[in-house]
């Protein structure tokens, strides 16, 4: 009878994994990592299967800045910021039958990347961005009408990059760069 050794390696869960490769594309997104660099750090991920396989990919990335969170839940209403307010790192508003009003434009934004989750089951989100942000929205499933969205054309990347998510049943999501 063969007995198990007692001190093997834990193996890392496909969550763990995720995660890993989710770091390494944000890290690739901000310019820390070139695009060689990030397909063998991937490689390297990917098939990972223990915690230090998965640290060797991860080493020397600048850490996460996760920031701060803000969560708003509602059934219905108007959810609005606008004027000079602090915008989090991630900003994910949930509503029934309310509308979103996020007005970034005047906002002091502290991070590269701002992920706004937005859940809207029925109501529409209006969002204004910076005239230099950059606008991804690719992360949103629209069931009913697709986001209302026009580059600017001489749109900079020298501001935030803003990553827009979630679900959005009958509704509308609206975005706009503030202009000049």
């Amino acid at each position: 009878m063969s007995s198990v050794p007692e001190n093997l390696p834990s193996r890392i869960s496909e969550v763990d994994r995720d995660l890993a490769v989710e770091r390494l594309q944000e890290a690739f997104s901000e310019g820390h990592i070139a695009q060689e660099e990030m397909d063998a750090r991937l490689h390297v991920a990917l098939t990972a299967t223990t915690p230090g396989e998965l640290t060797a990919a991860l080493d020397s990335l600048p850490a996460g800045d996760e920031g701060p969170t803000v969560v708003v839940d509602s059934v219905g209403g108007l959810i609005r910021r606008r004027g000079a307010w602090q915008v989090p790192r991630l900003f994910r508003a949930t509503s029934q039958m309310g509308k979103v009003y996020l007005d970034l434009s005047r906002a002091t934004i502290k991070h590269a990347v701002v992920d706004i989750e937005l859940h809207l089951e029925y109501g529409w989100a209006w969002i204004v961005v910076p005239h230099e942000a950059t606008v991804d929205y690719g992360g949103l499933n629209a069931a009913w009408k697709q986001p209302s969205y026009k580059a600017p054309p001489r749109g900079g990347t020298s501001g935030p990059r803003i990553r827009i998510s979630g679900t959005m049943g009958y509704g509308r999501l609206r975005i706009r760069h503030r202009r000049g």
